[in-house]
């Protein structure tokens, strides 16, 4: 009888153990020559480029892989108006710059002085159990990006390779493959839950105190407001039997009564929209953002104060971003620019409506609103259309700016020139667009940063005065 024949035996030797042994020598002693061993190297995504240009300078002495992928997407976008088509032509430029004296196949130096290192890679996966296009069965570009790195992982194992995306759901895929991946976390407010509300309530005032507040309008005792106090910061004093609304200047180091007075026919409704007005008609500050939720009042107060300084300024400039539904974008609405950008304004046409109907028709006051409208001293303006513009003399309001990322508040704050006033309203937490949530968005930012700067206020409105149908909903649904 033949003998058995031993499969194991017979068969004849395999190279890839070798080979895999060979290779990981070669990675290895490359590794220890770039000094790659034991480093974090970071793979960013598209959405993370468009949304700063200059990300690949913040991951401070870590390596930044970007794939080859996200440079055929960054063409794409390069072209265009828009902020996106900005940062893309702005990265580009800088990939190539700091590529001037290398090919882009090498750890290159970076431009943060703090020894990171960018290099492009390409999109392919030698493990078949972690191809994302096989995985996924479709053939896209997040399929590739996600191929590049997971054949990082392969060729750097001493390495911890991240991706990082705005994407929420390429991190899943990720995740899923097993590649750690994180949100880019450059310009994010850590707890937003905690943000700076810009007023506090202090109990058990001196009766006395409140008294004097109100009679002489200031007060140069601050001991009240405790050891934390911020610039142009607002108080509600209260005690069982009164209360007063109290502003904070650090440059005079006193404490200021404010009044509900009206604005253009508009009365504050409480504490929150006082102190909202009072920053609006403040000629010292020069920023405000007021926050809130539907129905707080946020846009009708700014435009009514804005309304209320109308001798003080040239012009009123209204804008807020276009962010479309159902993927109608502004360019399939027929006519100029002007016609184009209208639906998009409607809400705050409304306010300014709500605001001229507190007057009757042949009061003087709504004949000057119809007089700043007829010779364009009240305006609209698309938001791509503001890098390089100089806005001098005017108040710029700004809508829904929670739909901004940090880089475009800046360049709109950046615009104001002489005798310019910026206001920026919306709800941090109703966020429209994909890649920006209430951590990252250019309104959190700017609170977060900016808060207790002498040309800066910002206050947080909750109460709803819209309705009791809206009340609810906020509270509700």
């Amino acid at each position: 009888m033949p003998k058995a024949i031993n499969p194991k035996k017979s068969a004849a030797p395999t190279k890839a153990p070798a080979a895999v042994k060979s290779a990981k020598k070669i990675t290895n002693s490359k590794n220890k020559k770039e000094g790659i061993s034991g480093k974090k190297i970071y793979v960013l995504d598209t959405s993370v480029l468009l949304h700063d240009h200059n990300c690949i300078n913040s991951f401070e002495e870590h390596l930044v892989a970007i794939p080859i992928t996200v440079l055929e997407e960054l063409d794409k976008f390069k072209v265009g108006n828009d902020t996106k088509n900005f940062e893309a032509r702005e990265c580009i430029r800088i990939i190539d710059r700091l590529s001037s004296n290398h090919t882009l196949q090498e750890w290159i130096p970076l431009e943060n002085s703090q020894g990171g290192r960018l290099k492009i890679i390409l999109n392919s996966s030698e493990d078949p159990n972690k191809n994302a296009e096989t995985i996924f069965e479709v053939r896209k570009n997040d399929h590739k990006i996600l191929n590049a790195a997971i054949q990082l992982q392969i060729e750097e194992p001493t390495a911890r390779v991240v991706m990082v995306t705005k994407d929420i759901n390429l991190r899943l895929k990720a995740k899923a493959l097993d590649l750690p991946a994180e949100d880019y976390k450059t310009g994010k407010v850590k707890d937003a839950m905690m943000m700076y509300s810009g007023r506090t309530t202090i109990e058990n005032i001196d009766g006395e105190y409140i008294r004097k507040l109100y009679q002489e309008g200031r007060s140069e005792e601050l001991q009240v407001l405790g050891k934390e106090k911020y610039n142009n910061h607002f108080y509600i004093l209260k005690n069982c039997t009164s209360s007063a609304l109290a502003y904070y200047d650090s440059k005079v180091q006193e404490i200021h009564r404010v009044d509900k007075g009206y604005a253009y026919g508009i009365k504050p409704k409480n504490a929150e929209q006082a102190f909202a007005l009072h920053a609006v008609l403040n000629p010292a500050i020069k920023l405000v953002t007021i926050s809130g939720v539907a129905g707080t009042g946020k846009t009708l107060l700014a435009l009514a104060g804005s309304l209320e300084q109308k001798n003080n300024y040239d012009q009123l400039i209204l804008a807020r971003p276009i962010v479309p539904l159902s993927n109608k974008e502004i360019g399939y609405l027929p006519g100029d620019a002007e016609e184009k950008i209208n639906p998009y304004m409607q809400p705050l046409w409304d306010n300014l409506s709500f605001i001229k109907n507190q007057f009757g028709e042949h009061e003087k006051k709504r004949k000057a609103i119809d007089e700043m409208q007829a010779q364009g001293k009240i305006t609209i303006c698309p938001l791509a259309f503001i890098r390089g513009r100089s806005l001098s003399n005017c108040i710029f309001i700004i809508d829904e700016a929670q739909n901004l990322t940090p880089h475009e508040v800046k360049t709109i704050i950046t615009r104001a020139g002489d005798n310019t006033k910026v206001i920026l309203t919306g709800d941090v937490r109703q966020i429209d667009t994909p890649y920006l949530d209430e951590h990252s968005n250019g309104m959190s930012y700017v609170i977060e940063r900016l808060k207790g700067e002498g040309l800066y206020c910002h206050v947080t409105l909750e109460k709803g005065e819209r309705s009791e149908l809206a009340n609810l909903a906020n509270e509700m649904l």
